[in-house]
């Protein structure tokens, strides 16, 4: 019997220190050296939040970059991939789609031209990144819709570009929001 309550106060003991202490001073540390990133990366435009640089929202304006597609229509309370496999029909008849749509908005693109990201949606469904590739083939329709030169938009795609991590992890990519950012900061609507 000395035991349970041994065992009982023990449990009690450890689960205020890890359960509310260590959380709480994790975030106070986290909020005094990192405040922006412990607020989520919010971004504001004249002082008001229009998104996150680590969550992508659903684009349709021509002038803009359009992120991935998403298999969670962009809502972030429901993260998630499709978890549809390679050779499951209705991943096959999504991706068509997503193809005719971006042959649609992209004339003058050829399938063979398209990177996966640009119609497969990411495992979360909110990658705010697209590949390089991706963000250079959206550049001459938004030249025609915003009348910014292709060379302005290609430099702002090199400008903005991540690379890899330590030069061997992933592949180059620019996040959506801070291009568009750019984009209507020049156009004078940010």
């Amino acid at each position: 019997m000395v035991n349970f309550w041994r065992s009982i106060r023990f449990t009690m003991i450890f689960a205020i220190l890890l359960g509310l202490i260590y959380p709480l001073v994790i975030t106070g540390i986290g909020e005094l050296l990192f405040p922006y990133q412990a607020q989520g990366s919010m971004v504001k435009v004249r002082g008001q939040v229009v998104g996150s640089m680590l969550i992508a929202q659903p684009v349709t304006n021509p002038g803009l970059f359009h992120p991935r597609p998403s298999a969670v229509n962009y809502a972030a309370n429901g993260s998630g991939g499709s978890n549809l496999g390679p050779t499951n029909p209705a991943l096959v008849k999504e991706v068509r789609n997503n193809l005719q749509t971006v042959l649609q908005q992209n004339p003058g693109v050829s399938p063979s031209q398209v990177p996966p990201d640009m119609v497969e949606s990411s495992g979360s469904g909110l990658d705010p990144d697209i590949s390089v590739q991706d963000a250079l083939l959206q550049i001459p329709r938004i030249a025609r819709a915003t009348g910014l030169s292709q060379a302005y938009l290609q430099g702002l795609v090199r400008q903005y570009e991540q690379h890899p991590t330590l030069g061997i992890w992933g592949t180059p990519m620019v996040n959506v929001m801070q291009l568009n950012l750019v984009i209507e900061r020049r156009l004078g609507k940010g």
